[in-house]
């Protein structure tokens, strides 16, 4: 037993405090001593099954009481969870599961069929619903003849990046790795005993797998819902009495461009925390809310959190957790000064908060960590004081007219549009030169966006160079579980849109 195995701290949480309360799932309440019986039994029926210490099982689950006792059952046996997006289909599904070759498939009902199509045709499968055999699994009872030995660097899971611009990378987190990163969320949102987290991510996310051991490590309870709801977040929020929100992406901007109410203050709320609040809404939430914004910044690579802002600096994801050290390099690996920008690399003072690689890809791994430090790929700068900003991937970016363009920087600018709810841009073929821009945009409710004249209001805020020539109307985007759009999966065509130079020749 160790105090990084995040299992061990729930079996002793259900001998000290049985019906102490461990999460509330839409409202019901779960304890301590029944979420350890249903873990113990998973980990049981491995252990039948012939499935041990190393061995992998993909999960695809939307959250559920299930998926809790399907993570701690795994996390037990020392089995390493693979958790899968239940949005990923087709092509996507396939390569995941074939790359990852897990020994059972764990999944909902409803994505039986879906599963089926995408794995191998040996793989076994164990499906959740009102006539699952997960769930007579876990409601019978068995526990594990024995338990493994299972140590802090050892793989708790392998969680698979976005792949917002290409094939996700699995990145193996430890079990030490998880618990650095609940440690990490507790400086991040300053949670103390009987606070309440909202709980609306997706588990399969690290965004919400990190919160697994704050119940046990923090004293709080998690207020868990199965799924994002822009419409019924502040109602679920009200409802569960949560001191602490959680936010990541998109989903501030979303949040904050719903209809105002009279109500939008009438929450018991301190604090929201997370990483993507860009610094020209920041206040406009706090005030409108009546809410404390604490950021971070963080990879999963790097145990979930590297950096958090508990200095009130607009804008800023602020300066490291006591584990890390960041720096800033150049594209010859020198410091940058002061103010300028680089790309954020990662050190760290305590042996395994850096993850060990991706899975069954030493390519990527060897790119990744270079001399003990993990290159992010990501762009930030620092001001006099210390204080960390983030800019934007270095490979989400453009190259136009000689300039390289960064998507963080237009997207930014185009959400400040009325009519804007949300917008994605990407790179696509010019006819001369490097590339083109290709700004997509989803309107507000009720609203309508006329792109002539957009174009125009863009025109006057970008540099010539970083605004779009084409422009596209979406309904909606395709996004990952923290609500990031999937890039890859927009039109690079040029001719479904609105074209900026062909409006100027036909003047």
């Amino acid at each position: 037993m160790n105090g990084d195995d995040f299992a061990d701290l729930l079996n002793e949480a259900a001998v000290r405090d049985p019906e102490g309360i461990y999460a509330r799932f839409n409202g019901a309440p779960l304890t301590f001593s029944e979420l350890d019986r249903r873990a113990a039994a998973f980990s049981g029926a491995l252990e039948e099954l012939g499935i041990g210490k190393g061995e992998r099982v993909a999960v695809m689950m939307r959250n559920s009481v299930a998926t809790l006792a399907v993570i701690f059952g795994l996390a037990r046996s020392g089995v390493a969870w693979v958790p899968v997006n239940v949005q990923q289909r087709g092509e996507g599904l396939r390569y995941l599961l074939g790359h990852a070759r897990p020994s059972l498939i764990v999944m909902d009902e409803a994505l039986e069929s879906v599963v089926g199509q995408a794995a191998a045709p040996a793989v076994r499968t164990l499906a959740h619903g009102p006539v699952g055999a997960l769930d007579r699994v876990l409601d019978s009872g068995r526990r594990p003849a024995r338990t493994p030995a299972v140590q802090p660097d050892d793989a708790f899971a392998i969680m698979y990046t976005s792949g917002t611009t290409g094939r996700p990378k699995g990145v193996i987190v430890s079990h030490r790795m998880l618990r650095l990163a609940a440690d990490a969320v507790g400086l991040v949102s300053v949670a103390q005993k009987g606070d309440i987290f909202f709980l609306w991510e997706a588990l399969y996310h690290i965004g919400g797998a990190q919160l697994l051991p704050l119940p046990m490590l923090r004293g709080i309870t998690l207020a868990m819902v199965d799924r994002f709801s822009a419409s019924s977040f502040w109602q679920q929020v009200r409802d569960e009495r949560a001191s602490h929100i959680h936010y990541l992406g998109g989903v501030l901007q979303i949040l904050l461009k719903q209809p105002a109410s009279a109500g939008d203050r009438d929450h018991n709320v301190r604090i929201a925390w997370g990483g993507g609040c860009p610094a020209d809404i920041w206040q406009a939430f706090q005030q409108r809310f009546g809410v404390e914004i604490r950021e971070c910044y963080g990879m999963t690579e790097a145990s979930s959190i590297t950096t958090f802002n508990d200095r009130g600096v607009v804008g800023s994801v602020g300066t490291p957790v006591p584990w890390f050290s960041v720096d800033l390099l150049d594209d010859a690996g020198q410091p940058v000064r002061q103010g300028e920008r680089g790309e954020i690399v990662v050190r760290t003072s305590k042996p395994g908060a850096l993850f060990p690689g991706y899975f069954d890809n030493p390519d990527a791994t060897a790119k990744a960590l270079r001399n003990g430090a993990l290159h992010t790929g990501d762009i930030g700068s620092y001001d006099i004081r210390g204080n960390l900003t983030f800019h934007g991937r270095m490979t989400d970016s453009v190259r136009c007219r000689g300039e390289n363009v960064s998507a963080w920087e237009v997207e930014h600018v185009a959400l400040e549009h009325p009519a804007v709810e949300d917008c994605a841009m990407i790179g696509v073929a010019a006819e001369i030169g490097e590339q083109e821009i290709k700004l997509f945009l989803k309107a507000k409710p009720g609203q309508a966006i006329d792109l002539a004249p957009l174009s125009g209001w863009l025109g006057t805020r970008l540099a010539p160079y970083q605004n779009p020539r084409y422009l596209a109307i979406v309904d909606d985007f395709e996004r990952t579980a923290s609500q990031r759009i999937m890039k890859h999966t927009l039109s690079t065509r040029t001719d479904d849109c609105w074209d900026r130079n062909a409006m100027a020749d036909a003047r």
